[in-house]
């Protein structure tokens, strides 16, 4: 079993996994039924992600590991999600701004995924990426539409900018993994990546009348199993039923 591989492969799907579970917790609740279908639609396009994801990790794990196990069954420090999909999803106005720079990133990570070494992370991406690149396009025009509308909304949508953005570092942080992964042909390189990245934002930003937030000091930790306390209570609510029958079956 190569540990960077698997690593790697939990990294993409804990991000897909977690941010699909915050998104679910605004069914019924959408400002309007059709961004609230949408936004369902949104969660269910990740955990669809999170389980191509999680099975591949299971079957490099071996033994008797299951994708429901990956999802229900690991503890706090064994996820490796960045630690922006695990944060709440506040008002209309943050989860938009959470989901615009996210999938940002998402659609030039899964862009790049596309050329992937492993056959199997390739693939996962050739089925993701009309997905992910909907996903990039509505948070998009909704951030437009939330910075460039009224003035409430506008500052709605400043004050989730600002209050975001120290989270976004770590999306571009390099470490050991991502540098064996990218010297296999297997992973992304974070560097590139970032370029795109803050050209597409600095875009849509300014169509959005509003002002980028200067970088300074990142939060990070996600990478490495240190998470806030709000993952806590989203595992809490997502593990709860299968750790109390495990031994359930539908």
């Amino acid at each position: 079993m190569d540990q960077n591989l698997l690593e790697y492969t939990l990294r993409i799907g804990d991000n897909a996994l977690i941010l699909g579970q915050r998104l679910s917790e605004w069914c019924g609740h959408g400002p309007i039924l059709e961004q609230d279908i949408a936004l369902s639609n949104i969660a269910l396009d990740h955990i669809g992600q999170a389980r191509m994801l999680m099975q591949y990790a299971a079957e490099q794990k071996g033994a008797d590991f299951t994708e429901d196990k990956m999802a229900f069954f690991r503890d706090i420090w064994e996820y490796r999600n960045a630690l922006i999909v695990e944060l709440e999803n506040g008002d209309w106005a943050k989860t938009i701004c959470r989901q615009f720079l996210f999938d940002t990133y998402n659609y030039y990570f899964y862009t790049a995924l596309l050329s992937s070494a492993d056959e199997r992370l390739k693939e996962i991406a050739q089925k993701a990426i009309k997905e992910v690149s909907y996903h990039a396009q509505w948070s998009a025009e909704w951030i437009i539409r939330l910075g460039d509308g009224t003035e409430e909304s506008h500052q709605k949508a400043q004050n989730a900018l600002n209050e975001l953005w120290e989270w976004t570092g770590e999306l571009f942080e390099m470490d050991a993994v991502d540098e064996d992964m990218i010297s296999k042909g297997i992973g992304v390189d974070l560097t590139q990546l970032k370029k795109d990245w803050n050209v597409k934002v600095d875009q849509i930003l300014e169509m959005a009348t509003l002002k980028r937030p200067e970088d300074a000091w990142m939060q990070s930790g996600g990478k490495q199993g240190e998470h806030t306390e709000y993952l806590g209570y989203v595992l809490a609510e997502m593990q709860h039923l299968p750790r109390m029958y495990p031994e359930a079956n539908w």
